[in-house]
């Protein structure tokens, strides 16, 4: 089967590809086509998530794989949240990101953070019974970047359960236990049970 990815981020492009790899689907690439990505105008993780899997399903008359994740901090009131892409402005790299994050933590005693991904599949555009799985990920924010993998907030993002940062993680082992990680496998897990059952 055909699938869309519904990202142009190269970074989550490999990661997707690598995680659904036991679905055994043809997936499709948008950075491959003209497919324009949508204004994600959603207020949570999962409407974005939506938004984005609608948009390239109905560009490309095919089933659509779509995730939308981010960092959690819990002491600024959630943010960068649904906005940690575009945390210092609409196109900020992300170093600029990384520098805006560390300025706003300056003064905060909790540092505790987390990665969350909601990912989707949709049959067709307006499938009235989307796939949703969920990840979370639980660590805390250094005080300066860690490491030369990753990307996003990665080097910021310490994993106290492996001592180091997520940029220093082994590609193997930050899917095992990452946000996309466990969203994915619970996509493969309900995606498997439903591409089963309508075989």
């Amino acid at each position: 089967m055909k699938v869309m990815l519904g990202t142009r981020n190269n970074g989550k492009i490999v990661e997707m590809r690598r995680l659904l790899g036991p679905l055994g689907l043809q997936l499709e690439n948008q950075t491959d086509t003209d497919i324009p990505s949508p204004v994600e105008n959603g207020a949570t993780f999962v409407e974005n998530a939506l938004i984005k899997a609608r948009s390239v399903s109905s560009a490309s008359a095919l089933p659509a794989i779509a995730d939308d994740s981010g960092l959690v901090v819990p002491a600024l009131d959630g943010r960068p949240g649904i906005h940690s892409a575009r945390f210092a402005h609409i196109d900020a790299t992300d170093t600029e990101n990384n520098k805006v994050l560390l300025a706003q933590l300056a003064d905060q005693v909790s540092r505790a953070a987390y990665f969350f991904c909601c990912m989707v599949f949709l049959r067709y555009p307006q499938d009235p019974t989307p796939i949703i799985a969920h990840g979370q990920w639980w660590g805390e924010i250094l005080a300066a970047p860690q490491g030369e993998g990753g990307f996003g907030y990665d080097s910021l993002f310490f994993v106290a359960s492996h001592k180091s940062s997520a940029a220093e993680l082994p590609a193997e082992i930050k899917n095992q236990i990452s946000h996309r990680g466990q969203a994915s496998r619970d996509l493969v897990k309900q995606l498997s049970v439903s591409l089963t059952l309508n075989a």
